[in-house]
């Protein structure tokens, strides 16, 4: 069986269990205390970071991959798209995350003037979902995964209004529609 290292405020794990509970993957999660993680936690990642996942003595780290891994060894329901393209800016999405990040850290860091950097990468990421309904294209799948993570922290944790963003608030209604999202704005709602 599959076992999932994580921690509930971690985003990055919120990306696996989103793609575990998409495809239905049973698992077994054992939780990290982020503030003291275990040395034997650095045996299984040398970073000491999770998520990390574990199958048959066989380990993995680093959301990005273990989605990518997810998605090939449990090709259904897929999540990246059929189409060459799309699921090149699928991926690229993904690779590009920092962009997006790096600025809420600063904010949830206290770092003032990060808010006005945070909310032009707010900005990009409404005008991609004004161009196509989700992040990867056509259809909701990593990419979107990939983002919502940090969407449902900076709304609930940094009280970040979407209202000037329209299409990402759209975006993230339709998201919470689906019961793997759902269960993660519980998480974060419980943090």
């Amino acid at each position: 069986m599959l076992t999932l290292y994580d921690a509930d405020r971690c985003p990055y794990c919120a990306r696996v269990r989103i793609v575990l509970a998409e495809k239905g993957v049973e698992h077994e999660t054992i939780a990290i205390d982020l503030s003291d993680r275990p040395m034997w936690l650095y045996e299984k990642n040398s970073t000491g970071r999770v998520p990390v996942i574990e199958e048959d003595g066989w380990v993995l780290a680093e959301s990005a991959v273990i989605m990518e891994y997810l998605e090939e060894r449990y090709p259904e329901p897929p999540l990246l798209p059929v189409d060459p393209a799309e699921r090149a800016l699928s991926r690229l999405r993904i690779f590009r995350h920092d962009a997006f990040t790096d600025p809420y850290y600063a904010v949830r860091r206290g770092e003032e003037p990060a808010r006005p950097l945070f909310a032009e990468q707010l900005e990009r990421l409404d005008a991609r979902l004004e161009e196509r309904p989700w992040l990867g294209g056509s259809e909701y799948g990593l990419a979107d995964i990939a983002y919502v993570p940090w969407v449902l922290r900076a709304q609930q944790v940094l009280g970040v209004d979407l209202d000037p963003y329209p299409a990402l608030a759209e975006w993230l209604a339709r998201m919470l529609q689906r019961p793997a999202v759902a269960a993660e704005a519980g998480i974060v709602a419980a943090l």
